[in-house]
Parts: structure tokens; sequence; C-alpha cells
């Protein structure tokens, strides 16, 4: 299944979330991509929706590929995995864990300017983003919202790997993905349009939300 961009996504990722239900839901959405594809999902679901700043931790040489991630609350994900396959030593890992921090922050007062933090605490966490390949930054999104005693935890992506989907099923309460590729490759190549959200179409589309 290949998806004309992240907002179509989203009304079809909205249409399944509905179905199932989630008692008392709100949608987290992972900035920036995962907002568009969010703003469908809470839309379908009536439901309110605020961001999870994540940042993903990528191999110094190869950026796209990660090592963890990291989230609000100082959730600090590994993948030792893949950390052990790239050689990364501590330092390596504590300096692009540094810098990835800062952006976190940074993305966070931004976002927070225009719409204030919800508790997720006693409610259904839908975690939305555009799609996962290694599911490190999913994983931390999950870890935040067990420690801030969300009742359930779910994951909702358009597309992931099937070993990925896997391994979150064994963390998250729910995990919805409207397709699974044999072959998954990169998550844009399953989008015909997956141009750049920007921190401004964050702003608005979250700015918005807290209109309706």
């Amino acid at each position: 299944m290949r998806f004309a961009d992240r907002l179509t996504a989203g009304e079809a990722l909205g249409e399944v979330v509905v179905e199932l239900a989630p008692p008392d839901p709100l949608v987290l959405a992972l900035p920036r991509g995962g907002v568009p594809v969010g703003y469908e999902v809470a839309r379908a679901l009536g439901c309110d929706l605020d961001v999870l700043v994540v940042r993903k931790l990528g191999v110094p040489f190869q950026p796209e590929l990660a090592m963890g991630a990291v989230a609000e609350g100082g959730v600090v994900i590994r993948n030792d995995e893949m950390v052990s396959f790239a050689s990364i030593d501590e330092e390596a890992f504590r300096r692009v864990e540094a810098v990835e921090r800062r952006e976190m922050e940074r993305r966070l007062s931004s976002y927070r300017e225009v719409a204030e933090a919800i508790d997720p605490s006693e409610r259904t966490a839908v975690i939305v983003d555009d799609g996962l390949a290694t599911g490190s930054t999913a994983m931390a999104g999950v870890a935040v919202l067990r420690a801030r005693h969300a009742a359930e935890v779910w994951v909702a992506v358009p597309v992931a790997p099937r070993d990925t989907t896997r391994m979150l099923e064994r963390e998250a309460d729910r995990v919805v993905v409207l397709s699974q590729p044999r072959y998954f490759g990169a998550v844009g190549a399953w989008y015909r349009d997956f141009g750049q959200t920007t921190d401004e179409e964050v702003r608005a589309l979250l700015a918005d939300s807290r209109l309706r």
C-alpha cells in the first residue's frame, strides 16, 4: 500500500483506529512528520491532539540508521544491536545524544508556545507517526507515556516493517499498522509525496486542533 501524502494516510489510519474504539483517547503525534497523520487520527476520533517530542539518535556516519532515541523526561533508548554493529563507543553515543536533546528541547519550546501539554494519565495514549523503521522513537515514546501513567499506550502508523511491528507489540498495549511490506526500505518509499513537514506546519496543526 502506497499513500498519496501524510494527510491521506492519516485519514485511512483514523478510520481503522476509530473501529477499535480506544477508551478516552489522546493522540500524541511524533514531530514532525507524524503530526499531519496524527491530526487526521485525532479528528476521526474526535479527541485531543498533542505532540510527543522524541529524537532519533542516528549513527554518526549514517544518520538514517537509528542507534537509539531520546525523549521528554530524560528518557534514553539504546539499540544495543545497532551500537555494536556500527562499533559506536560511549563517547560518540553521548555526543549524538547531546545534540539531539538540544534539538528536542528547541522544538518542544516552539510547540508549547501554541499548545500547552495535555496530561495523558489514565487515558489511552495513541502514539502516531508517519511510519516506523527501527521503532526506536516509538519505543522511547512508549517509555515516556508509561512514566506519565497512561492507562494504555497504543502505537498507530500507516506503514512499518514486520519485525519492528512485532517488537513494538511486546511493549505497547496495541499496535495498529495499515501496511507491513515484505521489503520495507524506508518510510518515504511508501508515500508519493513525502516532503518535509516544517515546524510552522506543526504549530499550525496544533493550534487548529485546539480550536475544534
